[in-house]
């Protein structure tokens, strides 16, 4: 793998950092310790910092040379609402919050390349290195942006990565188009008419009327959109009734929905709505449809993916470089990607043998209480970045 010297040289510190940031997880918008220990060594190397973006972000400004051109680099910051099982000396010391998605990683690679960029500033325009917070559930990305990032500090790409759990250490994946899906929920509340359980017909079933839907919002994804149009429609909640003789007079159900498109969106949305009201009046019910947008799809810019996927290339090899398989995983990226071009690429993790004694039973996958990030990733992952910058800025 060709990694930068300078980078392997101060690897060792920056590890340090790493696991100091998993052992103190911060959850979304909460991350002040975090942004603390970020700004601090930006601006022990020299880098001027911008604090408080969409609450808590950071973002350090890397100037070289005279060009009005700039490129941002983004890393996440946050952890996740969830109890660590490892044991090992660097594992939480905050009860029901770890950083089970590599965040801390992230992090930490972002800052090796920036300490690099800072030191030797082979560039001739601007880096911004953006350590954003509230990926998971906040909308970090969202709130930066309304807060003036892209304003304050215009760019002409963007680019984030994230590291990928189970693929070999030495590769990455980058493609154009949709590489992770849209996030949405969704809560009905279906009002019927209570009743004895042994007196059906003086009440309105809303459990019956419930579970109707339930089976018709699959034949949205499997008749109504096109059969190669990704989409999932998930209820993960239901919730009625106090007693076993009680029919309810409400029903909630609550779950997700899962595109790549906004367009497939569109229509699930609609159809589910309609879906819903139809089956409530066709059983003398009524409802309440709420439908939240989360996050949209994350859609990488052709041109982008492109250039990231050649500068990996050159780093560890073309055949080496994967195409992203898309995820229906949800990241607030996209948000950046709808304002400017960029591409999001996934850093393979390895398949856990990196943990150290202590580690949790279960597997090394994101989101899981056993999860650490592999701290071999850090060299590559900060070379990657320093290098993208060095070659953009010589052939944008």
């Amino acid at each position: 793998m060709n990694v930068l010297d300078s980078i392997v040289t101060q690897a060792a510190s920056i590890v340090a950092i790493r696991k100091d940031i998993h052992a103190h997880p911060e959850l979304c918008f909460q991350e002040q310790r975090t942004a603390d220990v970020v700004a601090a060594k930006l601006t022990e190397w020299g880098i001027p910092v911008h604090r408080g973006m969409g609450t808590t972000g950071v973002v350090g400004i890397i100037k070289n040379g005279t060009s009005d051109r700039a490129i941002g680099l983004r890393a996440d910051m946050d952890a996740l609402p969830l109890q660590e099982f490892n044991t090992f000396a660097h594992a939480s010391q905050h009860e029901g919050k770890m950083h089970a998605c590599g965040h801390d990683g992230h992090t930490a690679m972002l800052l090796s390349a920036a300490q690099h960029l800072a030191k030797h500033r082979n560039f001739d325009g601007t880096v911004y290195v953006i350590f954003q917070p509230a990926e998971e559930g906040g909308g970090g990305a969202r709130e930066m942006i309304k807060d003036g990032l892209f304003k304050k500090f215009p760019m002409q790409a963007v680019f984030g990565m994230h590291n990928w759990p189970g693929a070999e250490v030495g590769t990455f994946a980058v493609s154009p188009g949709p590489v992770m899906a849209s996030s949405n929920e969704f809560k009905i509340t279906v009002h019927g008419k209570g009743s004895h359980a042994a007196l059906p017909h003086n009440g309105v079933d809303p459990i019956v009327v419930a579970s109707q839907m339930v089976q018709a919002f699959q034949n949205i994804i499997t008749r109504n959109k096109k059969p190669v149009d990704a989409g999932v429609i998930s209820v993960t909640m239901i919730h009625a009734g106090h007693a076993t003789n009680v029919i309810p007079d409400s029903c909630e159900m609550q779950g997700t929905v899962r595109t790549f498109t906004l367009e497939v969106l569109d229509l699930i949305e609609r159809r589910m709505k309609e879906v819903a009201e139809h089956i409530c009046a066709a059983n003398e019910a009524r409802c309440e449809f709420e439908f939240v947008r989360n996050y949209p799809p994350t859609i990488n810019h052709v041109k982008e993916a492109a250039f990231m996927r050649e500068v990996m290339g050159e780093m560890v090899g073309t055949a080496n470089v994967m195409a992203q398989e898309p995820t229906m995983g949800a990241e607030d990226f996209s948000f950046m990607l709808q304002e400017i071009p960029g591409a999001y690429a996934f850093i393979a993790n390895g398949d856990g043998a990196h943990r150290e004694m202590g580690h949790g039973g279960g597997p090394c996958t994101l989101h899981n209480p056993s999860y650490d990030f592999n701290d071999e990733l850090i060299p590559l992952g900060g070379s990657l970045w320093v290098k993208l910058v060095e070659k953009w800025f010589q052939t944008s």
